[in-house]
């Protein structure tokens, strides 16, 4: 089973840092794409390691980006015990395509995961 995803959006937040518990770190954004011809969709993406650094230090809200990666489902209950879920999108490269230059020269750059 093939599960990739390649979307083009703005984002919605600057993005947050933190670290694994095993130091590593991690990134999460909000990505805003289109998904039809007037409506507008946003996905949670969650970068590792050296692109959620990438992330964190040259991204913004607003930024034009491309991201690939591949959908995660996370299950959860609520404390009443109402069953949860939501998807997010792990990031595995990211193009920058508009990013106003905060950080970043004119060319755009590529990052593998």
């Amino acid at each position: 089973m093939i599960n990739q995803l390649v979307l083009t959006g703005n984002l919605g937040n600057d993005p947050e840092i933190f670290f694994g518990s095993e130091g590593d770190p991690v990134t999460s954004f909000s990505l805003a794409f289109k998904s039809g011809r007037d409506k507008t969709s946003w996905i949670k993406c969650v970068a590792f390691n050296k692109t959620a650094e990438i992330c964190e230090k040259y991204l913004h809200s607003g930024a034009r980006i491309a991201v690939v990666g591949y959908l995660q489902q996370s299950k959860w209950k609520t404390n009443e015990g109402e069953p949860r879920s939501s998807f997010e999108m792990i990031v595995n490269s990211i193009e920058f395509i508009k990013t106003d230059g905060r950080g970043v020269d004119d060319r755009k750059e590529q990052t593998p995961f």
